[in-house]
């Protein structure tokens, strides 16, 4: 099949919007986080960005995507990009477009998924362990999921498990992860409301809306070609993230008599995070009623995580993320369809329970990986560096003692300008 230019131009902006979902996941957890530590979650994310795409040049995308070993890994045939052709096609994965921009597309999220974690371990973790940690984790957690589900000779992908966009391979690992993590971290400084006041709201908000803009590259890029599973796509990665937003503002509000534009946010990334799996199989109406479950879920799962447990995920990852993940990659087996996507779901009109049962299979193996891997993961790194920084860098704040700089000049320097 011949390279199509409508496909191509699509795929390109779709790359470069899921890249720009990495720098906006910085605007909106440093919005959120203490001012103190803005500095910190900027650097993880952009050291992180530059990191894990070498990573995915030199032999993610190969062990990921590379011709299969045993059904569990890619081999390193493709190392350095050896053999992708920027002329044409890699036919058995995007047979529109350069197989060079199918590598550009899988980056992003190679790049984003680690990186949803900075959200838990946010105000407490070594610079250093965080880096040996997103390396150890995509190698260890993200390039096994992505071969397993994704690769054509992937066990889970022959297995029948489907996930349009990552619900499973990022979203439900990640949140899991996510968890494990912040086990391991254990709770932050006077952990409680206290410390949980953001200290730039309208930055949370900037992040928030460029995340739902570029969540249409995410999930619509998807289906790498231009078309009408792409168009579909949108509307239902939309749909689902409002529906969630309103669910979490009203719950919000029932719960503590003011409506909350910090619950709107998160109820809107909760909505797009959890639309993704499912995102191109299903109809709008299917997406309206998954972003209700997704809603409802992902609220109560802060609410029993943080409020009832006391674990300390900073930003809510695993019930923002993994939960919300988990409901829309479950949702597949109720809800997929053949009219929608004839190509995705062999035989299935909205759903079925053989389906069913092959996504929680999925949801479950990739939960155990993430929360399993991470937290040996987070053992072995503590071992050989430590994961926390000191109590006395922990109550400075990261961004001074860590990076020996300020997100923002003090007052008293502003006051002789």
């Amino acid at each position: 099949m011949a390279i199509d230019t409508g496909d191509t131009a699509w795929m390109l902006i779709a790359s470069s919007l899921v890249l720009l979902m990495i720098p906006s996941l910085g605007l909106f957890e440093a919005g959120l986080l203490r001012k103190k530590n803005t500095v910190s979650i900027f650097m993880q994310i952009f050291v992180g960005m530059a990191l894990l795409s070498v990573m995915w040049f030199i032999f993610g995308f190969s062990l990921s995507f590379g011709p299969d070993t045993s059904g569990l890994a890619g081999n390193l045939d493709w190392t350095f990009l050896k053999g992708i052709p920027w002329n044409a096609a890699l036919t058995q994965y995007a047979p529109s477009i350069p197989g060079v921009l199918f590598v550009k597309f899988e980056m992003m999220f190679a790049v984003i998924t680690p990186l949803l974690l900075t959200g838990a371990i946010a105000e407490r973790m070594k610079f250093s362990a965080f880096v040996l940690f997103i390396a150890a984790w995509s190698l260890l957690i993200y390039y096994p999921l992505v071969h397993w589900i994704w690769g054509v000779d992937g066990w889970l992908n022959k297995l029948g498990v489907k996930d349009f966009a990552g619900g499973i391979v990022i979203h439900t690992s990640a949140g899991m992860g996510a968890l494990a993590a912040a086990l391991v971290l254990g709770r932050r400084k006077d952990f409680g409301p206290s410390i949980m006041v953001p200290h730039s709201i309208p930055l949370a908000v900037l992040g928030s809306s460029l995340l739902w803009l570029g969540w249409f590259g995410f999930n619509a890029g998807s289906a790498l070609a231009s078309g009408g599973v792409a168009g579909n796509t949108v509307i239902n990665t939309h749909m689902a993230s409002a529906v969630s937003a309103l669910i979490w503002v009203g719950l919000s509000w029932m719960r503590t008599g003011k409506p909350s534009v910090i619950a709107a946010i998160n109820g809107a990334i909760a909505g797009l995070a959890g639309i993704t799996p499912a995102s191109g199989y299903v109809s709008v109406e299917h997406a309206f009623a998954i972003g209700i479950a997704i809603g409802i879920a992902s609220y109560l799962g802060v609410l029993f995580l943080k409020d009832r447990l006391k674990i300390d995920d900073a930003l809510d990852v695993s019930s923002v993320h993994g939960i919300a993940g988990i409901i829309g990659a479950i949702s597949i087996g109720i809800f997929a369809s053949t009219a929608i996507n004839p190509t995705g779901v062999n035989g299935l009109l909205y759903g079925n329970a053989y389906q069913l049962l092959i996504q929680a299979t999925g949801v479950g193996i990739a939960a155990l990986l993430g929360f399993g891997g991470t937290f040996l993961i987070m053992k072995v790194i503590d071992v050989l560096v430590g994961v926390r920084v000191s109590p006395q860098v922990e109550e400075s704040g990261l961004d001074i003692e860590e990076h020996a700089e300020r997100a923002y000049s003090d007052e008293d320097e502003l006051s002789k300008l």
